[in-house]
């Protein structure tokens, strides 16, 4: 197998946009950018496109590309676009792989609790006899990888009585929903902003065989009778604006699960429920998962 040929620089994110074009119109098969120092972004606002203070661009070139005459053709165009301020470009060779076995190693079945399982479809079930979820990283967001989603399937692991309806609110990949159905409940909601994600919850509700127990809707618009657990992994600052409306679909004495949140946001999230008692927020690196019960 023969190399890719790279194109790698790191640059301020001002000249970032004109880089990225300008390996695009050069032939680069992919232009990824990554934090070039450490500056996380955490909750960008929506339809947003932020940019760390210093970029990492990386460009992907097809293997029959003469790695020179690329590296030439890019460089000069940069010239011409940001004259003495061009970057100079560093060009490195690829060794080529095989890629979907890279992709498809780096998932492995997780457990969260004591019973509960997140399992890729080409991973045989660690312990058949436990609680399995099949669930493939794909359109939305939720395979159990991240803290948020973690800490949310932690709490249901450990829960015992079951309500017989759940909400999933922005329910990504139907994770939360299913993985509810699966412990014990027998039939949820999802809502979402995102099209995708809807299709993404049918789809993984079909390879479970939860497809008769989960009905999906976009968020705008929806009511339904109140529920007895509600739960929303999305981000602190939608969290607080749409508190009224996750309260309106939560019974009095119903628990409430919340995350998307950093720890430092905690406080600010519990302000905006003043209805709910809260348990002492739980954290992985950063991230929080707030529960509690609706008192009034």
């Amino acid at each position: 197998m023969s190399d890719w040929r790279v194109l790698r620089v790191a640059v301020p994110a001002a000249q970032a946009e004109v880089i990225e074009q300008v390996m695009e119109d050069n032939g680069a098969l992919a232009v990824t950018m990554t934090d070039a120092e450490d500056h996380p972004l955490f909750e960008p606002p929506p339809g947003a496109r932020p940019l760390w203070p210093r970029v990492q661009i990386e460009a992907i070139f097809g293997q029959d590309e003469d790695d020179d005459l690329t590296r030439a053709a890019c460089q000069n165009a940069l010239a011409g676009h940001l004259g003495d301020a061009a970057p100079t470009l560093v060009s490195q060779n690829l060794a080529d792989q095989d890629w979907t076995r890279l992709w498809m190693d780096a998932f492995k079945p997780m457990r969260f609790g004591r019973r509960l399982w997140i399992v890729p479809s080409w991973h045989e079930c660690p312990a058949p006899n436990d609680v399995n979820l099949r669930l493939d990283p794909g359109l939305a967001f939720g395979t159990g990888t991240h803290p948020t989603t973690a800490l949310c399937l932690a709490w249901l692991d450990a829960q015992t009585d079951w309500p017989a309806r759940v909400l999933d609110f922005g329910c990504g990949s139907g994770v939360l929903a299913l993985a509810a159905l699966a412990l014990g409940s027998q039939f949820a909601d999802g809502t979402d902003i995102d099209p995708q994600a809807l299709t993404a919850t049918l789809d993984n509700a079909e390879r479970n065989g939860l497809s008769e127990r989960i009905a999906v809707h976009m968020a705008e618009g929806f009511s339904a009778a109140p529920y007895d657990l509600v739960m929303a992994n999305i981000l602190s600052g939608p969290l607080v604006e749409l508190a009224d409306t996750l309260l309106s679909h939560l019974n009095v004495g119903g628990q409430l699960v919340l995350s998307g949140l950093l720890e430092d946001q905690a406080k600010t999230v519990m302000a905006a429920y003043r209805c709910v008692t809260f348990d002492a927020p739980a954290v992985i690196d950063g991230w929080c998962r707030l529960s509690g019960r609706r008192t009034h």
